[in-house]
């Protein structure tokens, strides 16, 4: 049994056969996390003293970085006490991941390669989840992970979810599924949320493609508890290809957006902003002391906003992100 204390002074008990992110949880301490699989970068942490030992190959972590001492929390085992450079995430609470049936409501074409999927739980089912989180959807053997994008009030949940080329569960989506259809659903997973700090003036989400989905969820919830963002800007970067793929516009009421979409391949006299999210962000705001990023897409976008944001100087504690991870 190893001792694994957090910067924060917080500690638990790592059992040699466990992950850091399992003992963690079984101590009721949370980490940041979104995959659990060693697919994504959400629970990359440094490990400041101490040895340890990974599980499984990833690739995710630079060569560079685990000279650094990063290891993945969630594929990583302790062989010693160690201290790790982070925070738990202290008082969010997050509620229970459980399996529920559910029912498609509604399919809705977005664009050509992405649409909207509502769907329907049973009454019973008190589905409770922190807005930016995520499910997993179980349709025999095939499971998939898509974000929330809202909550409607009949309690229904609403998705964006794009095609992909060879993917099973899009040839589902895409060419089979209909009302009425009976799913399995996991969740709610991931740290994907707002955390609410004082300090914090500007508010700044970047998402591409379907990303925006979570952070339209985190925009639902400021317009239903506007008080909690008094006194902060918020803006908003949507990023597609061309036009037609800018599915998502600004509707909510209480709260003032700053909406800027971008494109990266624009087409004809496209008038707006021009190249990737991160740039634009840059662009308008040039002092991120005060800023809190909330990056979802695709891992590319999610890995060079983050460079690029802490070269400016962006607080490494005030970046998250949610990588979208495609499976076929």
């Amino acid at each position: 049994m190893y001792i694994i204390t957090l910067k924060n002074n917080k500690s638990f008990i790592c059992d040699k056969n466990e992950t850091i992110f399992d003992a963690a949880k079984k101590n009721n301490i949370y980490l940041e996390h979104s995959c659990l699989k060693a697919r994504c970068s959400a629970c990359k942490v440094k490990v400041l003293d101490g040895q340890t030992i990974q599980i499984e190959d990833d690739l995710i972590l630079t060569d560079s970085e685990r000279k650094e001492g990063y290891i993945l929390s969630c594929n990583t085992k302790a062989l010693s006490d160690i201290s790790l450079d982070i925070e738990d995430l202290g008082d969010i609470e997050l509620y229970e991941s459980k399996v529920v049936p559910t029912k498609i409501n509604k399919i809705e074409q977005l664009t050509k390669d992405v649409i909207k999927v509502i769907l329907r739980l049973p009454p019973t089912a008190n589905f409770q989840f922190n807005a930016g989180q995520y499910i997993n959807l179980i349709k025999g053997t095939t499971k998939r992970s898509y974000s929330i994008a809202e909550i409607l009030n009949d309690k229904s949940l609403v998705f964006y979810i794009k095609n992909y080329k060879g993917g099973e569960m899009s040839q589902y989506w895409f060419n089979e599924a209909k009302p009425n259809d009976l799913l399995r659903m996991e969740g709610p997973l991931g740290s994907f949320f707002y955390r609410p700090k004082e300090i914090i003036k500007e508010l700044i989400f970047l998402g591409t493609g379907t990303g925006i989905a979570p952070i339209n969820a985190i925009l639902q919830y400021f317009d239903k508890n506007p008080e909690l963002i008094q006194n902060k800007s918020v803006n908003v970067y949507f990023g597609a290809r061309h036009e037609e793929d800018l599915f998502w516009s600004n509707s909510f009421n209480t709260i003032d957006i700053t909406f800027t979409p971008v494109l990266s391949k624009p087409q004809g006299n496209w008038p707006g902003e021009k190249g990737y999210v991160q740039n634009s962000l840059l662009q308008d705001i040039s002092n991120l002391k005060e800023a809190q990023v909330f990056a979802c897409g695709s891992d590319q976008m999610i890995q060079d906003a983050k460079v690029l944001l802490l070269e400016n100087g962006l607080e490494e504690s005030n970046f998250y992100a949610d990588a979208f991870i495609c499976t076929n």
